[in-house]
């Protein structure tokens, strides 16, 4: 999740503090459709499987908490601690 946190503190460099889990990143105006392609890449990228845009909604985009849920569970967790 840092990659995806880092990301968006990229493409938005007036952030004054964190992003919450559950904050609305498109209402917020964090991801939008100029970005929103180059998002789909990075969690692509990030999990190692490629997401079928048909079996998707906004909504699995809307929030760090449903991203890490629908595309990262069972993914490559950046700050997931060494066992």
């Amino acid at each position: 999740m840092e990659r995806v946190v880092a990301w968006l503190n990229e493409k938005n460099p007036g952030l004054d503090g964190p992003i919450g889990v559950d904050e609305d990143l498109i209402e917020a105006r964090l991801i939008d459709s100029m970005d929103f392609l180059e998002f789909i890449d990075l969690l692509e990228e990030i999990s190692g499987d490629s997401i079928d845009l048909q079996e998707v909604t906004i909504d699995d985009f809307r929030t760090l908490a449903r991203v890490e849920e629908r595309f990262l569970a069972s993914g490559d967790l950046a700050e997931a601690p060494a066992g």
